[in-house]
Parts: structure tokens; C-alpha cells; sequence
């Protein structure tokens, strides 16, 4: 039997000591002498020796150490079969000191990344109803690029921490969707608002008395102006019909210059009075069918009353206007909550409250926006025309109406 320091051959076998626990182990076989064996699998143990050395220096000139765990151990595994004569034990504690230093680094790294993450959590959950939705849409992909390049954390936290991010990111995503769902309902709503002034464009076309279809003219030309937005395709035929029958109303208005009588202004005020009580009234509480097309009546009956009214009833006015709009806001959220909630009729009256309120809080601050915009934009272009700041006026008012009006609703709602 020839010796050798890690192992030996016997009956043209060749051995490796056991080490580690490991029993002796025969690797090969005598094919031409013992000398050249040996040297052959002394030749081996050099190559994995050097393979050890390479992943030591990646290691030592890589920043990502923590990336070389997983190729170290599988090595450290290798070693303990692999057919060569040498130091192994040697071998393997160098890899073993090499993936403690790892193990430290990944757990340090892991720390990090835990902290990095909880960092971008309270980044996330401090813009997550905001309602800049261009602003913070841009702030959360960002977020999310981040925290998908930050690396891993402990698997004991890594579940409650994942979900705690993609929580606030689904509050913040569906609030998002929620308020352009209610932006395309709206435009709906609003397309119906310019199809209802067509049609009233071609009734005051079509009346007797040019004067009373001038003076329809000229409201319902005001009203188109403090309408809401629509895609511009869908609004445009209807503003070319409806400007040609308004052009019409006024070229016969100017032919034939004729007086439209009047009621005394004492008949009128009683008359306006009467009919803002009766719309306060009606504005209150749920609006049902029943009481749509009562509200619609009363609009019906003011139509009727002289465009020109007195002073002293500007009060009696802005309350029909006000609670006019209420009537037909609150019949508007109605339809929202129903289109995103088929089930709305079926859910607790608390739950209704709590989805009507999330709802008007939405559609308000995307009025006090563009109340904002209206405001900055008469500062930036004012003029020494009188007509200009009187419809910019009017444009303001109409605009803090809005804004307005979803508060009042928004108040009744939470005071029930």
C-alpha cells in the first residue's frame, strides 16, 4: 500500500482520507502508475483550490457581496465529494469564515434595505390622497421604482412590510380611478347640460315674441359659457347648431325691436320668492323621480318670468339658483354611487354616507382646482374692458357656487 499525506492506493485504488466525519473515500483507479495518479489528482485538488481563490478575490473586489452567498455554498457542498488529493478541511474552513463574512454583510444589507422601505412607506402614505393626481402619480412611480430596486429584508418581515406598501398604493390608485370615473360620468352629465341648452335655444327660436327669445338667448348663452367640461368632439356640433339659432334669435330681435310687457315688480318678487322657498324645500333630504321633475317644473316656471328683475330680489334668486343646483348635484352623486356600486340600495345607511362623503370630497377639491385656475387666469389677463371682467366675474361666482354646493350636501350628509 502506497502512502500519501491525504490519502493512499491499495489494490490499484486510490483513496482520499475521510475528513470532516467523512470515512475514506476511493476516487479513482491505478491506470498507468501510482506515481502519475497521484500527481493526477493532486493536479485536481490544485483546480478547485483555485477556483477557491477566484471566488475569495470576486468577493474581495465586488460590491455586491452579498450576490456571491448562494455560489459559495454551493462549492462549500462540492468540496466534500470532490475526487482529489489535498487539504479540503483547509478549503472549506476558508469558504466557511468567507460566508460568515457574507452572512454578516446580507444581514447588515437586509437592515438597510428594512429601513430604506419603511422610509418609502411614510413617503407614500403622506401623498396617498393627495389629489394632484398628475403630481402624485408621477411621486408614486417613482416610489415604486425604488422600492423595487431595494433589495431584500428578513423573510419574518418581508410579507407585512410588502403589504403595507401595496395598501397604500391601492388607497391611493383607487382614489385615482374613482375620481376619473366620476370625471367621465360628469362629462356625461355635462353633454346633457349643452344638449338641454340647444334644445332651448330652438324653443326660444321658435317663439312669437322676439324679445322673450332674445332674453332666453342671452341666459342660456351665459349658462353654456359656466358649463362643464366635454371632449371637445362631442360638444362642437352642438355649438354649431347652437350658435347659428342664437345668431338667428338675435338678427330677428334687432329687425323687429320689440318691448316684452312685464309684471309689477311687487307681482314678480312674490313670484320669485315663492319659487326659491319651494325649490329649498324640495332640496332637502333624498331626491327621488318625484322629486326631479318637480325641480324641474319650478325651472320651467322661472323660465317664464321676465329675464329683467328687480334689485330687491337678487337675494330670492341666488337662493332658487342655489338650491336648484343642490337638487340636481344630489341626484348626480346618486347616479355615481350606483354606477360604481350596483349594490349601493343594499349596503348599510352608514356605508352609503361614508362612500357619498368620499365621493363629494373628490368632486370638491376638483372644483376648488379649477376655481383656482379661474381665479389665476382673470389676474393674468385683465383688461380695461368692463363686459370682459363682468363675465370673469361671473365665471368666479358661478365656479365657488359649485364648490359650494357639494358643501352644503357634504355637511347635511355627516350632520344626519
Amino acid at each position: 500500500m502506497t502512502e500519501h499525506p491525504y490519502g493512499y492506493i491499495k489494490e490499484d485504488k486510490i483513496y482520499l482520507k475521510g475528513f470532516l466525519g467523512q470515512e475514506d473515500r476511493a476516487i479513482g483507479e491505478v491506470k498507468e502508475d501510482e506515481a502519475s495518479t497521484i500527481r493526477y489528482f493532486e493536479d485536481r485538488y490544485e483546480t478547485i483550490k483555485q477556483k477557491v481563490e477566484k471566488l475569495k478575490k470576486d468577493i474581495a473586489e465586488n460590491q455586491n457581496k452579498g450576490s456571491f452567498l448562494m455560489k459559495l455554498i454551493h462549492l462549500k457542498n462540492a468540496l466534500m465529494s470532490y475526487d482529489g488529493l489535498g487539504d479540503f478541511p483547509a478549503l472549506i474552513r476558508e469558504l466557511e469564515e468567507q460566508e460568515a463574512f457574507l452572512e454578516e454583510i446580507i444581514q447588515s444589507n437586509r437592515q438597510k434595505n428594512l429601513e430604506i422601505k419603511k422610509a418609502l412607506i411614510e413617503e407614500a402614505d403622506a401623498i396617498k390622497n393627495s389629489t394632484d393626481w398628475k403630481e402624485a402619480s408621477e411621486a408614486f412611480k417613482e416610489l415604486k421604482l425604488k422600492w423595487l430596486k431595494t433589495g431584500p429584508v428578513e423573510k419574518e418581515v418581508q410579507d407585512d412590510i410588502e403589504k403595507e406598501f401595496q395598501d397604500i398604493l391601492d388607497v391611493f390608485y383607487g382614489n385615482r380611478k374613482n375620481f376619473f370615473d366620476g370625471l367621465a360620468l360628469q362629462a356625461e352629465q355635462n353633454i346633457k347640460v349643452y344638449e338641454s341648452l340647444l334644445e332651448q335655444a330652438r324653443e326660444a327660436h321658435d317663439l312669437p315674441d322676439a324679445k322673450t327669445a332674445f332674453e332666453i338667448s342671452k341666459k342660456i348663452q351665459k349658462q353654456w359659457k359656466a358649463s362643464g367640461r366635454v371632449p371637445a368632439a362631442k360638444r362642437q356640433p352642438i355649438w354649431d347648431e347652437f350658435s347659428k339659432l342664437n345668431n338667428r334669435i338675435f338678427s330677428r330681435f334687432k329687425r323687429v325691436s320689440q318691448n316684452t310687457p312685464s309684471l309689477s315688480p311687487g307681482l314678480m318678487i312674490k313670484k320669485i320668492e315663492k319659487l326659491a322657498e319651494e325649490m329649498k324645500v324640495l332640496s332637502r333630504g333624498k331626491i327621488d323621480d318625484t322629486k326631479l321633475a318637480q325641480a324641474k317644473r319650478l325651472q320651467a316656471e322661472w323660465k317664464k318670468l321676465p329675464p329683467k328683475k328687480p334689485r330687491n330680489a337678487q337675494q330670492s334668486i341666488g337662493s332658487f339658483v342655489f338650491f336648484s343646483e343642490i337638487v340636481f348635484e344630489k341626484s348626480f352623486l346618486d347616479k355615481l354611487c350606483h354606477s360604481k356600486y350596483p349594490d349601493f340600495d343594499a349596503k348599510a345607511p352608514e356605508e352609503q354616507v361614508t362612500i357619498k362623503s368620499g365621493l363629494l370630497k373628490d368632486l370638491i377639491a376638483r372644483d376648488q382646482r379649477e376655481l383656482n385656475t379661474v381665479k389665476e387666469n382673470t389676474e393674468n389677463f385683465r383688461t380695461q374692458e368692463s363686459d370682459f371682467d363682468q363675465m370673469m366675474r361671473r365665471k368666479i361666482a358661478a365656479h365657488k357656487r359649485k364648490v359650494d354646493v357639494k358643501n352644503h350636501i357634504l355637511k347635511e350628509l355627516t350632520n344626519n
